[in-house]
């Protein structure tokens, strides 16, 4: 689990593709440390498994379902990535929760200034936008973000300087790809739902009480 709190930037230097995966060799100063063979780093807010790791770089596969479904695909070398480390027990909670399984990829479609902060707009698919909800948090590029203002068709954050200068944020451009994570919570909420929707038109084309219904309440 991730908190979407960026620890630093990393640099790609190599990509070796395959048929339809990928190696990431990426350069890094803070985020090796401490780090072993099968850990967990989010890149760009994508959960990768480290599979090789030295002072200063470290090396993860990227499975053919992460390319077609995230904006990894679009890395060079020398593109600069967002990293951080799998949460530690003990660690402090300061973004939200971040599973590092990208719902999306979104594209930036306006950027402006708002006296210290920056406003970035981000269009996306019907299916990632029922999740977002204003004053929620997101996911962009692995950044936990709060929510400003959400539209059918897009939806903006508003982001503070510090922000801005310590994530990839400040090199993002209007028309570039953004990978997108949406708050689980609301995925598990839809999906209990979902569920207690059914068991209830059960319930009601059985005739309303059932051997399993008394039993769930105790009878």
């Amino acid at each position: 689990m991730f908190t979407g709190i960026v620890e630093e930037i990393g640099t790609v230097e190599r990509i070796r593709r395959g048929a339809a995966s990928a190696v990431l060799s990426i350069r890094a100063r803070r985020v090796p440390e401490g780090t072993k063979i099968g850990d967990s780093i989010a890149v760009n807010g994508v959960c990768l498994t480290v599979v090789e790791i030295d002072d200063g770089h470290f090396q993860a596969d990227v499975m053919h379902e992460t390319l077609d479904r995230s904006a990894l695909k679009t890395l060079l070398p020398g593109s600069r990535v967002n990293l951080e480390r799998a949460m530690p027990a003990d660690g402090r909670f300061g973004g939200h929760i971040v599973a590092g399984h990208v719902d999306g990829v979104g594209r930036i479609t306006g950027i402006r200034r708002d006296d210290t902060a920056v406003w970035y707009t981000i269009a996306a698919e019907e299916a990632v936008l029922r999740y977002i909800v204003e004053k929620g948090s997101v996911a962009v590029d692995g950044v936990s973000l709060t929510v400003a203002k959400v539209t059918r068709t897009d939806f903006s954050i508003s982001a503070i300087p510090h922000t801005v200068g310590h994530t990839t944020l400040a090199e993002r451009r209007e028309g570039d790809p953004v990978n997108l994570e949406t708050d689980i919570i609301g995925k598990y909420v839809e999906k209990l739902m979902f569920f207690a929707a059914e068991k209830s038109d059960n319930r009601q084309k059985t005739g309303g009480i059932t051997m399993d219904f008394l039993s769930e309440n105790g009878f």
